[in-house]
């Protein structure tokens, strides 16, 4: 079957795994054991997928530079108590299965930490799945395009044949910086009418409808 896009690469958290709440609940919950001001739900979401130490930046402007790294422990320490209830969108297993058997490459790139990520892969059902993948931590927090940039020159494809799929305008902006194609998912972290200015080809709704237009159109 002819395809379209040779690497497809997908963002982790509100892409794949329905994480976007508990992950907004541990960053407010972090900051309340700081005593600095709660981000709203809306400003909490906005910074997944960000690099641990930007997104905590972003969320708590108040906070002196010299508690980052107090706040990102707290974060942890929530997140590690609840990380088991995450679990993959109906149907997330089955569209990645699709399409390695169309002999697409698939990459993860994602602001969680490399620890992070491994750990994640050894407790789903996705561990072999992909063929490369890249954190914050071990190149640059999105939307710097490092990471797109090394996982196409690792598995040798050009961005005219790569495809980021996201949850995020720091995903669609990744894609943009990296000179690459991308499909954005309306179910995640932000709304989408925030996504127009970065023209993806598609938006999502569910993760059968990514599915539907991955097999017509990827």
């Amino acid at each position: 079957m002819t395809r379209r896009f040779d690497l497809i690469v997908f963002d982790w958290d509100g892409t794949l795994f329905d994480s976007t709440k508990l992950i907004a609940r541990c960053i407010q919950s972090a900051c309340a054991d700081l005593g600095t001001t709660i981000p709203s739900d809306r400003d909490a979401s906005f910074v997944i997928g960000l690099g641990l130490a930007d997104a905590l930046r972003h969320a708590a402007p108040d906070l002196p530079p010299a508690r980052y790294r107090e706040l990102g422990e707290r974060y942890r320490h929530h997140y590690m108590a609840h990380q088991n209830d995450i679990v993959l969108f109906d149907g997330t297993l089955e569209m990645l299965k699709a399409l390695k058997l169309r002999n697409h490459w698939l990459g993860v790139a994602t602001g969680k930490t490399r620890r992070g990520l491994d750990d994640a892969l050894q407790r789903s059902d996705l561990k072999g799945l992909f063929d490369a993948t890249r954190t914050a931590d071990e190149t640059a927090s999105k939307p710097d395009p490092l990471m797109l940039h090394e996982l196409m020159r690792e598995l040798g494809a050009g961005a005219d044949r790569t495809l980021m799929i996201g949850d995020t305008t720091h995903d669609l902006r990744l894609a943009a910086n990296a000179g690459c194609a991308s499909v954005a998912v309306g179910f995640g972290a932000h709304e989408h009418e925030a996504f127009a200015p970065f023209e993806p080809l598609h938006v999502a709704h569910s993760t059968a409808e990514l599915a539907s237009w991955l097999a017509q159109h990827g």
